[in-house]
């Protein structure tokens, strides 16, 4: 069960990758590669938040938490398209840029990770105080 689970969380996750893919080609014409590095920040900070959050609830079953977790921000995010458009740009002489975009890629994947974290960290203790 848990791999239909995972399975339809990857659906969502992949739809929502390419939405916002299109809808970046309609305003977005330069060479730097918006969409997926808007994905990958935002995969970064909700994989931080959920794993500073929702993981700990113990009302969610396993098997939703896995399927957010590795199904839907799996597929969201794109580890090898970001290669690709890195090895693009690095091939068509964007040297800067593709510089640019690793830099901007790791320190500010690990930044929305520690964010995110953070975040729903106060989450959870904002919760609690509610809660009592």
């Amino acid at each position: 069960m848990v791999y239909v689970i995972i399975g339809l969380f990857a659906v969502l996750g992949a739809l929502l990758r390419d939405v916002i893919g299109q809808w970046t080609t309609l305003w977005w014409e330069g060479s730097f590669p918006v969409a997926t590095f808007s994905i990958n920040i935002l995969g970064c900070f909700f994989l931080g938040w959920f794993s500073g959050h929702l993981k700990k609830l113990e009302r969610i079953p396993p098997t939703i938490k896995t399927g957010v977790s590795t199904g839907f921000i799996g597929s969201f995010t794109t580890f090898s398209t970001f290669s690709v458009e890195t090895a693009h740009l690095f091939t068509n002489g964007h040297v800067l840029l593709a510089m640019i975009y690793l830099l901007l890629s790791y320190v500010g994947g690990f930044l929305c990770v520690f964010l995110g974290t953070k975040f729903g960290d106060w989450m959870m203790r904002n919760r609690r105080r509610v809660v009592k």
